[in-house]
């Protein structure tokens, strides 16, 4: 099987988790991360899943799967451990069109969830297709260390520069230039090394005056207080 690659927008979309274990939690974690609206099936459901459904961040229905959960669903996720809801699951999402994932059964989704490596808006996914989940588990924790907190912090200030220039009337199309001159110019390394005079140094060189860390994204050990926290 070959898949095709792509980033999913689940903005204040329904997602339904069927089962409420540990493998569930981790799956309502990540789609409320990413803006989505969780609805939960399952008698029985992980403590964390109880606080989230008390403060109003999920719905949880304490009770077994049944078809119409699927009403007006875009995605579903199947976690829980009985091959025959797990079919039932998958046959009804199918019949609805809609975007199935059942936990460690690649054969009854219409997609799989890869290893992420998430440093703020840098999201590396990688996947072995489903031949070896452990070995892309090695590789994304390989990755962790080579893309560490900078590159969250480089991005966001990336994204404060790209906004500022919009806002003074830059033409887009000058923007690769400058932001390949900070690029080459070692703003990341600078970053890494928290280096908040150097990298102000090189903002101000290739961009002009007014364009600081502070300025543009508040303190850079803030920054990166921030981002190590998420």
């Amino acid at each position: 099987m070959r898949y095709y690659p792509v980033m999913l927008d689940v903005t204040d979309k329904k997602c339904v988790v069927i089962g409420g274990g540990a493998v569930g939690a981790r799956k309502v974690k990540t789609l409320l991360e990413c803006g989505a609206r969780v609805t939960v099936i399952s008698p029985q459901a992980h403590d964390s899943l109880v606080d989230l459904a008390a403060q109003g961040e999920i719905i949880l229905h304490a009770r077994g799967y049944k078809s119409a959960d699927l009403d007006g669903a875009f995605l579903l996720i199947g976690a829980t451990d009985d091959a025959d809801l797990n079919e039932k699951i998958s046959r009804d999402a199918h019949q609805n069109n809609l975007l199935c994932n059942i936990a460690d059964r690649p054969g009854d989704c219409n997609f799989i969830l890869p290893s992420i490596v998430n440093q703020k808006d840098l999201v590396i996914a990688i996947s072995t297709c489903g031949q070896s989940p452990a070995f892309a588990k090695k590789i994304r924790q390989d990755l962790q260390c080579m893309f560490g907190a900078e590159y969250g912090v480089f991005l966001e200030l990336m994204g404060a520069v790209r906004k500022k220039l919009l806002a003074q009337s830059h033409a887009p199309e000058e923007h690769k230039g400058l932001f390949n001159r900070l690029i080459g110019g070692g703003l990341l390394d600078l970053l890494a090394a928290r280096d908040e005079d150097g990298a102000d140094a090189l903002l101000e060189q290739v961009l002009g005056a007014g364009y600081s860390i502070r300025e543009l994204v508040g303190g850079l050990n803030d920054r990166f207080e921030c981002t190590e926290a998420e």
